[in-house]
């Protein structure tokens, strides 16, 4: 066949190199071009600083990231507890009934987040449950928007599991929470562990529900980096993604080693 060839190889990569560099290369390669100029008239910026940065370090930034970095962890652990569950008491489920589920689980994330965002500010606007204006109403957004990524992962991780180790471990004695966190959780720990970091990423760049309904003394940093694009501080807007992109890295990396371990044990 030809895709065995060596040019076949060749070009397949090189395309795929070029296609790489054209949507995710530039784009990021501009933001941070952008987050060290002082001036950009040209093609390329010139008087080139690192100003920027020395300005967040003095500035509400801090707080927005740490607001982003609390409300990603909080909301991503939720749904990593919510998730998990339905998905070990959905494997007992079968045909329609499970089909059924597995729809509403996805429904958040089929979705515009604005809808979402509107829907919680509509529903928690008066009492008894009056969340409008706290905290507490993007924790609960977060959590409907990347709850049906967890439970996707963690539902992916089981249909991979034999249901065999839990047979042989219920013939030696074990009881059901003893299965569970020493024989099923264990064998998902890798999907979990993935499930915990795409939803922790996805509410660290989450904007448009956190947008409608934030209240003023919790910015997270996708907003303030609206906020600034939208006075025209594109500089600075840039410094706060690539601070946003860089947080979010590092969290990730440190997320897949622990993930890599749980994989070979």
């Amino acid at each position: 066949m030809l895709l065995w060839t060596r040019w076949a190889r060749v070009s397949t990569w090189s395309f795929a190199a070029l296609l790489f560099v054209a949507i995710y290369g530039l784009p990021v390669a501009m933001i941070a071009l952008a987050s060290v100029s002082g001036q950009w008239n040209g093609i390329l910026p010139s008087h080139l600083t690192l100003s920027h940065y020395t300005r967040i370090l003095h500035s509400e930034s801090l707080d927005q990231l740490r607001v982003s970095v609390t409300t990603g962890a909080v909301a991503s652990a939720a749904a990593l507890v919510a998730g998990t569950w339905s998905a070990l008491a959905l494997r007992q489920f079968k045909g329609t009934p499970s089909r059924i589920l597995n729809v509403v689980f996805f429904l958040p994330s089929a979705v515009p987040s604005v809808s979402i965002g509107l829907g919680l500010l509509v529903a928690f606007s008066q009492r008894p449950l009056l969340l409008n204006g706290t905290a507490t109403i993007v924790f609960v957004a977060h959590f409907l928007l990347i709850s049906a990524f967890t439970y996707g992962n963690v539902s992916a991780g089981l249909a991979r599991f034999a249901p065999e180790y839990g047979e042989v471990a219920e013939s030696l004695g074990a009881r059901p929470l003893y299965k569970l966190t020493r024989v099923t959780l264990p064998l998902v720990a890798p999907y979990l562990l993935a499930a915990f970091s795409l939803s922790f990423a996805l509410s660290m760049g989450e904007l448009g529900a956190t947008l409608m309904i934030y209240p003023p003394g919790w910015v997270t940093l996708p907003v303030g980096i609206f906020a600034l694009s939208d006075r025209g501080a594109i500089f600075d807007a840039a410094t706060l993604t690539m601070v946003l992109g860089g947080g979010t890295l590092l969290v990730l990396l440190a997320l897949s080693r622990v993930s890599s371990r749980a994989a070979v044990r």
